[in-house]
């Protein structure tokens, strides 16, 4: 079951990449190009890596950008005169000379998948190995993986504050790098493998970047040193340590079980400057009978660490030695793959674990000598993209929160968040709703059943009232003593304060 190591190319990526960039550009193989030649269904299902609607949709079309789609987006080979038309200045022959592609008589095909990516402020292109659709063999074991579902996640999740120095932990082909450049003066990219180093590096140069690249595993490239956020997408997932299970350098940390990112989260504390942040993927084992969220939450004891954890999925064993095994390449039918699939189900059930979760990890080091916070929740529906200002404004209240204590909120005016509404429901005919809901539009459109007396309050947050005068005026209009109604109301008021139903502190 273990798969070959192809060995790095050492063409460098061209002898001038911004020439190349703005041949692509000329040549519309944009985000934008890319969209209007293939239109959304085509599109949409590209990004699911289903290439058949793109492969027809441009099967008949020798324009530049259906020419560079068709070899760097599908795999598929397309003819050296139709190559060299597609990209003056770049032609066949140079693009052989930079490594991107391999030429068989008249035919070329792509050697990388090429493809532009971005955000709403930002367009760059990626260079990453061919995918299993692509080449449709299973993935050798140095893979480099391009842009992805848990890349583009973890994108979407990090905070994009304005920082000095940042670290991209397991860089990869470097997605999160190109994020960081928008918003951090100096990145420092990591990754154990020399082959993701490689393509990161050809990435940092077609896209104008500066990146310092270093090899080694977890921690130990930036050894003494600290910065002010830290990216990763570390090589988490949970693969059983036995003989003829392939290990990938991209998803494979080394460890049993979750043990990778247990140990990543205890050096944190050693790489964060005070009031630094760090956003990580993660997946977590649960055994039989155990919380996931006394798990987790375990690994922050005795950090001093602020955490904030939110699980999105959930697997049992056999759906996640399905999901990994197909991730290589092997699916059902293929020779080895029962022996992969038995080799994961054996390894889960001597461990005890009955289920697997996802999750985003939002970890900050407090700027000050106080006790830690900690926010476990599950959210599996959809929620708001980018989460990256969602998370910012998260960490930035539970923060206020922990330093402010139970009188700080007393004393705060707050005020409704305009994305609010209010759901009342109740058997038919009856004067009284037995529910109310106080629902968030925006973020992770959460969702909190609440009692009268904190409806009431949050319909006269409007910033003239403290929440203690507001509390106690609702109090005597409900003719319940007010410490009372204090108690039961000012943990629900933190949670909507602390996932922003409620600003204005």
């Amino acid at each position: 079951m273990s798969k070959p190591v192809h060995a790095p190319s050492h063409h460098p990526l061209a002898d001038d990449p911004a020439a190349l960039r703005r041949a692509l550009i000329a040549a519309r193989f944009t985000l934008d190009g890319i969209a209007e030649r293939l239109g959304p269904m085509a599109s949409q299902a590209l990004h699911r890596e289903q290439r058949l609607p793109a492969d027809l949709a441009t099967r008949d079309d020798d324009s530049p950008v259906a020419t560079l789609v068709r070899l760097f987006a599908l795999g598929l080979p397309v003819g050296v005169r139709q190559l060299d038309r597609a990209l003056p200045g770049w032609d066949t022959r140079r693009l052989r000379a930079a490594g991107l592609v391999t030429v068989d008589g008249s035919r070329v095909r792509a050697a990388y998948d090429l493809r532009p990516y971005g955000d709403d402020d930002h367009q760059w292109w990626v260079v990453s190995d061919l995918s299993e659709v692509m080449t449709g063999e299973p993935l050798p074991i140095d893979h480099v993986l391009g842009i992805g579902g848990a890349s583009t996640t973890l994108a979407s999740w990090t905070p994009r504050r304005q920082v000095e120095r940042a670290l991209d932990l397991g860089t990869g082909c470097g997605v999160q790098s190109l994020h960081l450049t928008s918003h951090a003066a100096q990145i420092v990219a990591t990754d154990t493998s020399a082959r993701a180093l490689e393509i990161a590096a050809w990435n940092a140069a077609l896209n104008g970047c500066d990146w310092d690249l270093r090899r080694g595993d977890l921690f130990k490239p930036v050894a003494g040193e600290a910065f002010d956020l830290i990216v990763s997408n570390p090589p988490f997932v949970i693969t059983p340590r036995a003989a003829g299970v392939p290990t990938y350098e991209y998803r494979d940390g080394g460890k049993v079980g979750d043990g990778i990112v247990r140990s990543l989260i205890r050096e944190l504390p050693q790489r964060l400057n005070p009031g630094g942040t760090a956003q990580l993927l993660a997946n977590w084992e649960v055994p039989e009978s155990k919380d996931w969220k006394d798990v987790v939450g375990a690994w922050f004891d005795r950090t001093g660490l602020d955490a904030w954890v939110v699980q999105r999925d959930t697997q049992d064993p056999a759906e996640y030695a399905e999901l990994w095994s197909g991730d290589g390449g092997l699916r059902s039918g293929a020779t080895g793959f029962e022996e992969l699939y038995a080799a994961w189900l054996h390894d889960f059930e001597q461990r005890g674990i009955t289920e697997v979760g996802f999750g985003v990890i939002t970890v900050q080091l407090p700027e000050t000598r106080r006790r830690p916070w900690q926010d476990l929740v599950e959210i599996t529906g959809p929620v708001q993209s980018p989460m990256g200002p969602t998370i910012d404004a998260g960490l930035r209240a539970r923060t206020w929160l922990a330093e402010a204590g139970e009188q700080g909120l007393l004393d705060a005016h707050l005020t409704v968040a305009a994305d609010v509404t209010e759901e009342r429901h109740g058997r038919p005919g009856a004067d009284d709703p037995s529910v109310i809901v106080i629902r968030q539009g925006g973020g992770l459109r959460r969702a909190f059943k609440v009692d009268t007396a904190v409806a009431a309050f949050v319909s006269v947050c409007d910033g003239e009232l403290s929440t203690g005068q507001a509390l106690g005026a609702i109090a005597s209009l409900l003719d319940v003593p007010t410490d009372e109604l204090v108690r039961g109301s000012l943990p629900v008021i933190h949670d909507l304060v602390a996932d922003g139903l409620l600003t204005g502190w």
